[in-house]
């Protein structure tokens, strides 16, 4: 095998295609074509001598070699991320990146106005944020910031929680008996509201199910159904009404997270500092404390007594 000027591209290939086990996913995960992968990876065998990958149908399984390989390209990726974090922390400037990750709910429902704010009173400072409701990793720097609904924040991360984010029923004001709901699917990975749902005696009415919270917001909107939503989002929307006070097992703490390496990041400090100070003013939304332009009907008489739930990425 040449070793010889084996560049740490070539090793990030490898290290793609061996977690998603297909050259597709893998131009995906680095942000580069389908042909680009293929065309790298026949030169990093041909240079090598060997193969690294199997080709199946069902997607490429490495050989030893490239497993070998690939177990290398981690290690390396993960000493990269570390020195990119302690140059990171040490910067001192109010001017750069910053990558925030949050929910679709969030951003739409409640931060993009936040968002804004915060760029005005730092020019200078580039927001790149990342939609996702999938888990994320901050010590592979998938992203500087997260903004998460969450009752057990990673271990690995610091933060700090600035809310609390409650739940309710709502249902559109023309169809305010139905019976039908609206609910989240398998693809949501929302365990809390679906045992809610159950131990209420509603999953059998559920007509209608999608895998994101504005999907729902939208079927209700819609008078599909009833259905349970973040108030801060909820409330805004004149043709809803609230039919439920805040269930008590859906709040779910509002945390900033970020890496301990970032910390004292001048930029991440100011990130902090501004939406702390912002949010606390929108603590009445978060909660669900509806103002006196809204109606409100009594409580739900679906709502369950408490039970201990899971977080859920609202």
């Amino acid at each position: 095998m040449n070793e010889k000027n084996l560049p740490w591209d070539d090793l990030r290939i490898v290290l793609a295609i061996v977690r998603q086990g297909s050259l597709a996913g893998a131009a995906r995960e680095l942000g580069v074509s389908h042909a680009t992968v293929f065309r790298r990876l026949g030169a990093l065998e041909s240079q090598l001598e060997v193969r690294l990958f199997e080709r199946h149908r069902m997607g490429y399984v490495p050989t030893l070699a490239g497993d070998d390989l690939a177990t290398t390209a981690a290690r390396v990726a993960t000493d990269i991320d570390a020195v990119e974090r302690r140059l990171v922390g040490q910067d001192a400037r109010l001017s750069g990146t910053l990558r925030v990750t949050t929910t679709d709910t969030l951003l739409m429902g409640l931060l993009s106005d936040v968002l804004a704010g915060f760029q005005r009173e730092y020019p200078h400072i580039v927001l790149e944020v990342e939609v996702s409701n999938r888990e994320y990793n901050l010590s592979h720097r998938d992203a500087d910031i997260a903004i998460r609904p969450t009752k057990s924040p990673p271990e690995t991360l610091v933060g700090r929680q600035v809310g609390e984010i409650a739940q309710a029923v709502y249902v559109h004001q023309h169809h305010l008996e139905t019976s039908a709901w609206v609910g989240p699917d398998s693809h949501l990975g929302y365990p809390a509201l679906e045992r809610w749902m159950a131990h209420a005696g509603v999953e059998a009415d559920c007509r209608y199910r999608v895998d994101s919270m504005l999907g729902m917001l939208a079927g209700v909107r819609t008078g599909m159904g009833r259905g349970v939503l973040p108030c801060y989002l909820a409330d805004r929307d004149d043709s809803l009404v609230k039919v439920s006070e805040s269930l008590a097992s859906l709040e779910t703490p509002l945390w900033l997270l970020t890496h301990p390496d970032l910390r004292r990041t001048a930029r991440v400090m100011a990130f902090f500092s501004y939406l702390a100070e912002v949010l606390g003013t929108q603590q009445a939304r978060l909660k669900g404390e509806v103002s006196p332009s809204k109606s409100t009907s009594p409580r739900d008489e679906h709502e369950p007594p408490e039970h201990d739930g899971d977080g859920a990425e609202s």
